[in-house]
């Protein structure tokens, strides 16, 4: 089957496209921040105990490279390290995969859902494996030479 691409950088909302005898791949990476007002405890205990800093609209991390397939990043760590979900948006029922992206643009397997993350954050970076499913590109530009994408 052959493979399209999607930007999702440029979308306000979730889409599904199916095109017959294609596979639509999210591009682009993304952040999934919350409201300022959901900051409270539980969350500050994330980043003093485990060094997970979730996201919050009020202190949104600049991005300056394009993923393939998506990468929606939801926290980040003290190492400038990012923490992002896999091929869709955050989401606490999704089986997207979660990954780690240090500084370096080095991509790492954290676990198989967010659900599972969030159950063993105790000693999550003594687990990262290397994960080679996440191309790195300078731009969307970078990508579109190499992928064919869609508009919609």
């Amino acid at each position: 089957m052959n493979k399209v691409y999607l930007d999702v950088t440029e979308l306000d909302k979730c889409v599904c496209v199916v095109i017959k005898d294609k596979e639509v791949i999210k591009a682009g990476i993304t952040v999934y921040p919350m409201s300022s007002n959901e900051k409270n405890e539980n969350y500050q205990q994330y980043a003093d105990n485990y060094d997970i800093h979730f996201i919050f609209d009020d202190d949104i991390p600049k991005l300056s490279f394009y993923t393939v397939p998506q990468v929606d990043i939801f926290a980040t760590d003290s190492e400038d390290g990012l923490i992002g979900s896999v091929g869709s948006m955050t989401d606490l029922e999704s089986d997207s995969p979660i990954c780690y992206i240090n500084n370096n643009k080095k991509c790492f397997f954290i676990a198989n859902n967010l659900k599972e993350f969030l159950e063993k954050t105790d000693n999550w970076k003594n687990n990262l494996k290397p994960y080679n499913e996440v191309v790195f590109y300078d731009s969307k530009l970078e990508a579109e030479k190499e992928l064919r994408f869609i508009n919609i």
